[in-house]
């Protein structure tokens, strides 16, 4: 029988070997995946690869995004049809956080709203606000979890993926179905009602499995990427008064401003009211510069090309910064300043390059809800600017946390009042 002190050592050394097994194994997977990029280069390019490392095997999994939705869905006609459901959801949300005596937590409260939206406008069910609050919970559980290791077990986080995703399905599942025998999904004017009839019109026929997977990606067209820019639309107009107060001269300029105090009767908004809005376009524009809510993107090279004097070999996946590209752009004077004017008419900086510019991403595939984002940011511009003031409500600015999408890490708590009356030009 082995002394404890020798049972101690013999139990390290065999913690030791494996971990070094671990760890040669490691290793040996990081060399052959780098070696099976590398013989994938262009034998007839003659230019090196760009250096660095291909990173590690098979850590996870690139959601593979559907990108079968409709392009009437997010058409001028269609985002027409639903600017009064936002506006009127908007209006009564800066309305309740003007009435909260607490200071708001704009992040949170920006995800409720943009999920609220997504719920009622776009798929036009009409669901409960406590509901709405446990959907809400669901659908950002299956957000946090959908990037997991794949390894199906208890408590782990594809397991809660999956659970989150089974009973987000199982709501829509009996929600669209109720609408589909009522046939009321014909006659609203809505995302989910518009892609059905455009199919019919087509010759074809949704099946549910369908309509609920369509259901979820219009969710997350207007969810948290949108709640993340909203956050920073309040953010920065909280930090630059000028430009807060421009914005309210433009809305006055355009009849936009209530007429009193206590005055409720603002018209409801169109897009050809809201494309007028020049200065408004421009805030909404250096936002998303300075603040994009998504730090970059992914495509696959269809063909090898030249990249400063480097060959990109066909078939390799590539990642842009969008967050470096709008901070670093020669075309940008002073990019680190929030500056809207330099997208106005004088300037407009973006237009001296293609690929200076893209917070949706760009070529045919970027963001297909882009739209519709730029469409809520200006609404909520617009009511916020033209009902409320608000005032930090922490000792500091919190700091920018990037993942999963840019965000203040205290969630941004603010004060907002009910605008007294009339605001001059």
């Amino acid at each position: 029988m082995l002394p404890l002190g020798l049972h101690f050592l013999a139990a390290l050394g065999t913690a030791l070997a494996s971990l070094l097994s671990l760890l040669l194994l490691l290793a040996v997977s990081r060399q052959l995946w780098t070696l099976g990029w590398n013989v994938r280069r262009d034998r007839g390019n003659k230019l090196p690869l760009p250096k660095g490392s291909m990173g590690w095997p098979l850590l996870g999994e690139t959601l593979h995004w559907m990108v079968q939705i409709l392009a009437r869905v997010f058409s001028h006609a269609a985002l027409d049809s639903y600017l009064p459901g936002i506006q009127r959801l908007i209006r009564s949300r800066v309305r309740a956080w003007c009435r909260e005596p607490a200071p708001v937590a704009v992040y949170p409260a920006a995800k409720a709203l943009t999920f609220c939206i997504a719920v009622r406008v776009l798929l036009g069910l009409q669901a409960a606000e406590q509901q709405l609050d446990r959907l809400a919970a669901t659908f950002e559980q299956l957000m946090e979890n959908i990037f997991s290791l794949p390894v199906d077990m208890p408590f782990s986080g594809l397991r809660k993926g999956l659970k989150a995703r089974d009973a987000l399905h199982q709501y829509l599942e009996t929600a669209i179905a109720e609408k589909l025998q009522a046939e009321r999904l014909l006659s609203q004017p809505d995302a989910l009602s518009l892609m059905l009839r455009s199919a019919r019109e087509n010759g074809s026929e949704l099946n549910l499995q369908e309509l609920k997977e369509a259901a979820v990606e219009l969710i997350f067209a207007a969810f948290s990427t949108t709640a993340s820019a909203s956050t920073s639309l309040v953010l920065l107009l909280l930090q630059h008064s000028e430009a807060l107060e421009k914005v309210r001269q433009e809305l006055g300029q355009h009849g936009l401003l209530r007429e009193g105090p206590g005055c409720e009767c603002q018209p409801l908004l169109r897009l050809d009211t809201l494309s007028r809005l020049r200065y408004l376009d421009c805030v909404v524009k250096e936002v998303l510069r300075l603040l994009p809510p998504v730090s970059g993107g992914y495509r696959t090279a269809l063909q090898t090309f030249e990249l400063n004097g480097c060959q990109i070999p066909k078939g390799w996946n590539i990642i842009y910064s969008i967050r470096d590209t709008q901070e670093t752009a020669a075309v940008y004077l002073n990019p680190d300043t929030f500056d809207p004017d330099r997208f106005g008419p004088e300037r407009d900086e973006s237009k001296a390059g293609r690929f200076n510019y893209l917070p949706f991403g760009g070529g045919v595939r970027s963001c297909v809800g882009r739209k519709l984002a730029q469409v809520i940011l200006k609404t909520l511009a617009v009511e916020l600017s033209s009902a409320a003031t608000w005032e930090l409500a922490s000792a500091t600015f919190p700091k920018m946390q990037t993942v999963p999408v840019v965000h203040p890490v205290d969630g941004l708590k603010v004060r907002f009042h009910r605008l007294g009356g009339m605001v001059t030009k």
